[in-house]
């Protein structure tokens, strides 16, 4: 099995040379399936599936009617134990290959309930005026939709407000105009706030008031409804929303709470995904971590600097986006300083002989890049906690940090997205 779901076969040899490598999704590792070439590349294949001839013993039936059709689930086809065993050896695969890193010790694995676990789900939604609505996920591997009225990854408030919007629709009260839906649910899954994203040309306002309404007198537990604009990057319009209309669309932050903190997020801020998991991953980031100064990059709303602030004299938190950054300042004591900028920008300003007793890094999925991880490499400290949910640009990332004098004191993979392909991955770095 490699990354991205895909196990990973090979054609057979022929008098031109070796076989070509041939990208097989939804098996699993030493299955024998009959399958169809779908795309050809110089170097390699893609494949379908078309019959399971010799299955693995590690193969369920996948509890959703949508897999393999839905492009957001992976491998509902194997038991969950395997699937945390499949992304163990990726993931120390990928170290090994890509940063010459061949860890020495275990790979410690931290399981999450495998379904009902997202707390925030984005969908695709189509309306027409009357009775004509898709809502759903793209279909695997393309940009058509796929309408789908339920999610057994997202929570059961997710799940109901599913529902009501496919209830709405055809009654025809969801408004044309908007092209994507997201919710986000709270810790203990009673309170929703819903993101709508229209498209830049919004015409047809009314529709949207009417909407949010409708919205929120069909699901109470939709405390807020935030509309933004399609653009380059998504900008929020609530503030086109008459004074008079405000109790329709509701507040557009919400109240997040964990065992040591409560967070207030805004619309249009990250948050991590996995209701179950959060704690876990605070205690595996900032656990036992204690001194005068640290540094958060890539801080969002401040899910790691709140509980670093308890703990250490200072604390630095670098944040470049508005939302969250707006979120950050609210969220943290007095005892945290945010900075709104990039983390390349930030590193290359810090002062002559400026030293941390930890920093953590959990960049987005591109990881740090070159610059920035060489950058980081020259800051005085002893420990850098590396958040990836990528593991090849985490390979990449660590081999600079590495060469830099570090080494990997321990590795953990902590399960926040099961049913797919991706990795979260904590990595306590010293030196």
């Amino acid at each position: 099995m490699v990354y991205g779901g895909d196990g990973l076969a090979r054609l057979a040899a022929d008098e031109k040379g070796p076989g070509k490598a041939a990208f097989v999704p939804f098996v699993l590792e030493s299955e024998r399936v009959e399958a169809s070439m779908v795309e050809e590349k110089p170097g390699f294949v893609r494949a379908r599936a078309d019959k399971i001839l010799t299955p693995s013993l590690e193969r369920v039936e996948p509890p959703c009617p949508y897999f393999a059709r839905c492009g957001g689930c992976h491998y509902q086809h194997a038991n969950y134990d395997h699937q945390l065993k499949i992304k163990s050896a990726i993931l120390r695969e990928t170290l090994r290959r890509t940063a010459k890193l061949d860890l020495k010790d275990e790979i410690h694995i931290h399981p999450s309930p495998p379904w009902q676990y997202r707390n925030r789900t984005r969908m695709q939604l189509r309306a027409k005026t009357g009775q004509d609505l898709a809502l759903g996920y793209y279909r695997f591997g393309s940009h058509d939709l796929l309408p789908v009225e339920e999610c057994p990854i997202s929570s059961p408030l997710i799940n109901r407000a599913i529902s009501v919007l496919w209830e709405l629709g055809r009654a025809g009260e969801v408004s044309p105009d908007v092209v994507e839906v997201e919710f986000f649910a709270n810790s203990d899954d009673t309170e929703l706030m819903v993101e709508l994203t229209v498209t830049d040309q919004l015409k047809a306002e009314p529709y949207i008031e009417d909407f949010a309404a409708a919205l929120r007198q069909a699901m109470p537990a939709a405390i807020g409804v935030a509309v933004f604009r399609l653009t380059h990057q998504r900008t929020l319009v609530r503030e086109d929303i008459p004074p008079e209309l405000e109790q329709d669309f509701g507040t557009d932050e919400l109240t997040y709470r964990t065992r040591t903190a409560n967070y207030v997020v805004s619309a249009g801020s990250f948050f991590q995904t996995n209701r179950y998991m959060t704690d876990e991953l605070v205690e595996v980031v900032t656990g036992g971590r204690h001194g005068g100064f640290a540094l958060d990059l890539y801080a969002g709303t401040g899910l790691f600097s709140l509980p670093l602030s308890q703990n250490f004299r200072e604390v630095a938190a670098v944040e470049s986006g508005p939302f969250a950054f707006h979120d950050l300042r609210r969220n943290c004591p007095s005892n945290v300083s945010g900075y709104r900028t990039t983390t390349d920008t930030f590193l290359s300003k810090l002062p002559a002989g400026a030293a941390f007793d930890l920093i953590i890094a959990d960049p987005p999925r591109s990881g740090l890049g070159e610059k920035v991880a060489r950058a980081l490499a020259e800051v005085s400290t002893p420990r850098i906690t590396y958040v990836s949910c990528d593991p090849a640009t985490l390979a990449r990332d660590l081999r600079i940090l590495v060469d830099a004098g570090f080494r990997v004191e321990e590795t953990r993979l902590v399960d926040l997205f099961p049913q797919t392909y991706h990795i979260e991955s904590v990595v306590q770095l010293v030196r």
